[in-house]
C-alpha cells in the first residue's frame, strides 16, 4: 500500500473547517487503499485527545497553528517531515508552496497540491504576506506534480495565469443531514418554529459579514441568525457590539457539533453565502445538500457552485430587495433546484475516488498537462461583435 502524507490542515478528526472536513472523509473513504499520515495542529486537540491512529490514520501532532501566519512555517516542517516515508504528498494550500520547487530538485516523492481559492486575495492579509502568498501559489502550481482547484472559475484562473490543466475537484457535503426539530431543541433555539434565515462562516470582511448584518437590520421582519467566531478580530468584535442586541438578529458562537448545526441550517428557510473570495466553500454546498434556498454573493465561484440558479446580490441595497421580495413559491423552487445540483456533484465518495485515482496515475508514466493557446492572431472587431468584450480583460474578469 503507497503512503499518503496529508498536509496543511488543523488535523483529525474534522473540527475548524474545509480543508479539514476535507481530510477527514479522505481518511475515512480511503483508510483502505492507502496507508494515510495526518499532521493535526497541537493547538486544536487537547492533550488526552492526541491519538497515535484515527480510522486507521497514522496522526502526528505539531507545537504550531495550521492557520494564519504560521501555517507557513507548519506547512513548511511538515512536508519536511513526510519526505522522509511518504511516496506522495496532498498538501492542501498554498503556505508552503515555496518549498516545492526545492523538494522536486533532489527528491522524486509525488506532491498534489489542492491550493484553495486565491488566498493571496483575502483582505486580513498585508501587503507582503500576500505578496509571499502569490508567490508560494505560483510555485506551488508550476512546480508540483498535480494541482487541484476546488472550483471552475479558479480553474480558469491556473489555466490563463500559469498555463497548466488543473484537476477540478470539488468538496462533499453528504456527510451532513437534515435533522428534525424535537421538543428539546426548541427550548435551546426557540426562533426554530418560525421562519428565519441563516449564515454560518469565519467572520472576515471577504465574507461580507457587515454587508448581510447591516441589511438584515433594516428588514425588522425578517429574522438572521448567525454563527461564526466572533471574538478572534477586532471585525468580529466590533460587529458583535454594534449588532447583538438588535431584536431580529441573533448572533451564535462557533458550533462544532455536527447535529446541532444541522438542526440550525436544515430548518431555515434561506441561507445565505456572502462569500467573495476563494473556489467551492463547503459551507454553501453543505447547504446545498441540505436543501436549502440559497442567496449567494454575485461572484464567479459562487455561480459555478450553484450552477447559476441560486438567487444573488452584490451589495446591501441588492440584498434587501431580493429578500423581501422572494415568495414561498421561489425559496421552494430554488432549495429544489440546489439539492439536485448538490446530489450530482457533491458527495465524498466519488470525490475521495478522484483523490486516489491521482496518487494512482502516478504509476503510468504521468506527465503533467501544461495548456497553450493555439490562436496567434484574433480579429479585435469580431470579438467585440460576437459579444465576447470581456475578453479584452480576462485578468479581471476570471479574478
Amino acid at each position: 500500500m503507497k503512503k499518503v502524507a496529508i498536509i496543511g490542515t488543523a488535523g483529525v478528526p474534522a473540527r475548524y473547517g474545509g480543508f479539514e472536513t476535507l481530510a477527514h472523509q479522505l481518511v475515512t473513504n480511503l483508510n483502505d487503499e492507502f496507508k494515510l499520515h495526518v499532521y493535526c495542529s497541537n493547538s486544536y486537540y487537547k492533550k488526552e485527545e492526541r491519538v497515535k491512529y484515527w480510522n486507521k490514520a497514522r496522526l502526528f501532532y505539531v507545537p504550531l497553528n495550521a492557520n494564519g501566519l504560521q501555517s507557513i512555517f507548519y506547512d513548511i516542517v511538515t512536508i519536511i517531515h513526510a519526505l522522509f516515508y511518504a511516496d506522495a504528498l496532498i498538501v492542501l494550500g498554498v503556505s508552503g508552496g515555496i518549498m516545492i520547487p526545492f523538494i522536486k530538485f533532489f527528491t522524486n516523492k509525488k506532491i498534489i497540491v489542492n491550493i484553495d481559492g486565491l488566498e493571496w486575495k483575502r483582505d486580513k492579509w498585508n501587503y507582503f504576506i500576500r505578496k509571499y502568498l502569490k508567490l508560494s501559489e505560483y510555485l506551488a502550481v508550476k512546480f508540483s506534480d498535480a494541482d487541484i482547484t476546488d472550483n471552475a472559475a479558479i480553474k480558469k484562473y491556473t489555466a490563463l495565469n500559469y498555463k497548466t490543466l488543473s484537476y477540478l475537484i470539488e468538496y462533499g457535503a453528504d456527510h451532513t443531514q437534515a435533522v428534525e426539530i424535537e421538543g428539546e431543541d426548541f427550548i435551546k433555539y426557540p426562533f426554530l418554529g418560525n421562519s428565519y434565515a441563516f449564515k454560518v462562516c469565519r467572520i472576515e470582511p471577504e465574507n461580507n459579514v457587515h454587508v448581510v448584518l447591516s441589511a438584515f437590520s433594516q428588514m425588522p421582519k425578517h429574522k438572521l441568525v448567525m454563527v461564526g467566531n466572533w471574538n478572534v478580530s477586532e471585525y468580529g468584535k466590533q460587529l458583535k457590539e454594534k449588532y447583538q442586541n438588535s431584536a431580529n438578529i441573533l448572533l451564535l458562537d462557533p458550533i462544532y457539533h455536527q447535529r446541532t448545526i444541522d438542526l440550525l441550517r436544515s430548518n431555515c428557510s434561506i441561507y445565505v453565502h456572502g462569500h467573495s473570495a476563494g473556489g467551492t466553500n463547503p459551507s454553501l454546498v453543505e447547504a446545498m445538500f441540505l436543501g436549502n434556498a440559497v442567496i449567494a454573493f454575485n461572484v464567479s465561484y459562487n455561480i459555478a457552485t450553484t450552477e447559476n440558479k441560486a438567487i444573488y446580490f452584490k451589495d446591501e441595497a441588492e440584498l434587501i430587495s431580493v429578500v423581501t421580495k422572494l415568495t414561498q413559491d421561489q425559496i421552494k423552487a430554488n432549495a429544489i433546484r440546489m439539492k439536485e445540483i448538490a446530489d450530482r456533484r457533491y458527495t465524498w465518495k466519488e470525490i475521495a475516488s478522484k483523490y486516489a485515482n491521482l496518487v494512482y496515475g502516478f504509476d503510468y508514466r504521468y506527465v503533467k498537462k501544461s495548456i497553450h493557446s493555439s490562436v496567434k492572431v484574433v480579429n479585435e472587431k469580431y470579438l467585440l461583435k460576437s459579444g465576447a468584450a470581456h475578453l479584452n480583460n480576462t485578468k479581471m474578469f476570471f479574478e
